[in-house]
């Protein structure tokens, strides 16, 4: 599956959101994630674009984990790439596994996150522990399939809410790594 997703800074989350419910969006669900990335033994993920983590929700749905490999960006406009995930039952276990083989964990991102959905498109309003306000509209397209229309309709929804710049492609994880060099 490829991800295309891109995601901005906002204002605040109140104005955010009277303007997606305003689109009709649904509310789908709040939700805790606690997110623990890892780097390899055997290539910066840093250098490569990569990322590999161990994805720990909570919400009035349940609690799951789940095990994720993100791809190196294959475009210049969004995050669009290739997203592998399954999900696990035990986040201890996973964790050892990655850590017998080497991998090390470099930090955990906590966020809140809204979700809504719009046609094909789902909004996540995210608070981010350490971060500004952000939105991320992503929708998925199969391997192979071209992805442009989806990408081309993140930024039309991005504009149809008022949204024309702030537009940001560096994760959560690396916006969270510089402020810690500044």
């Amino acid at each position: 599956m490829i991800e295309v997703e891109a995601k901005a800074k906002i204002d605040n989350f109140n104005t955010m959101r009277r303007k997606i419910l305003k689109l009709n969006a649904l509310k789908i669900k709040d939700e805790h994630q606690e997110d623990i990335y890892f780097n390899s033994p055997l290539k910066d993920f840093a250098k490569t674009d990569e990322a590999l983590r161990i994805r720990k929700t909570s919400s009035d749905k349940g609690d799951k984990i789940f095990v994720t490999y993100k791809g190196p960006k294959i475009d210049k406009e969004s995050k669009t790439r290739k997203e592998v995930e399954m999900e696990i039952e035990s986040e201890r276990k996973a964790y050892e596994i990655f850590e017998y083989l080497g991998f090390k964990a470099v930090r955990t991102v906590i966020k809140d996150r809204e979700y809504f959905q719009y046609e094909n498109y789902e909004i996540s309003l995210d608070n981010v522990h350490g971060l500004n306000p952000y939105m991320e509209i992503e929708t998925v397209v199969e391997e192979g399939n071209d992805y442009t229309n989806a990408q081309e309709g993140i930024f039309k929804l991005f504009e149809k809410l008022g949204i024309t710049d702030g537009f940001e492609r560096t994760s959560y994880l690396e916006l969270l790594e510089k402020l810690d060099c500044k």
